[in-house]
């Protein structure tokens, strides 16, 4: 007759750490130490060193990051421009952003001077090289700064 008392059960019981067994009474911890207690043994870190000070304090800090302020430009050339837009187009972040040639990540813009430029462009931008500038207008265009406030950037 089945007894519900008389079934061996499916699943085998963990077994459980410090409660006596085959392993004796450490149960495979060794003696004492932080590894034997609870938690002490998978939460040393790599760069944990027994307590001393460890490698990257012991090191003195060089140099200096100004990172939080720091402005990222995206770089445009002269030729870029020569061989994405017509004469007479207006050359700023949106259209820019239109003709693949920066993505919506970064905020600033800078053109440079590489490359020759013969057509008549207005360009908007956050900032110019000299050669930039000469070689637009020289084409008969015009340079135009934007300020970082108007489109949405840190005004600091």
């Amino acid at each position: 007759m089945l007894h519900l008392d008389k079934l061996t059960p499916i699943i085998k019981k963990r077994k459980k750490l410090g409660r006596g067994g085959d392993l004796g009474g450490t149960s495979g911890r060794g003696h004492k130490g932080q590894k034997a207690r609870t938690g002490g043994r998978f939460e040393l870190g790599p760069l944990f060193e027994g307590g001393q000070m460890p490698l990257s304090r012991r090191i003195p800090r060089r140099g200096f990051n100004n990172n939080a302020f720091r402005k990222e430009f995206i770089v445009i050339n002269l030729q870029d421009l020569e061989n994405k837009f017509q004469t007479e187009d207006v050359v700023n972040f949106e259209t820019l952003k239109s003709k693949n040639l920066i993505n919506g990540k970064h905020v600033f813009v800078k053109i440079l001077g590489q490359g020759d430029l013969t057509k008549k462009l207005t360009v908007q931008a956050d900032a110019f090289s000299k050669t930039a500038i000469q070689a637009i207008q020289k084409a008969g265009g015009t340079v135009e700064l934007i300020k970082e406030f108007e489109r949405g950037g840190t005004t600091a």
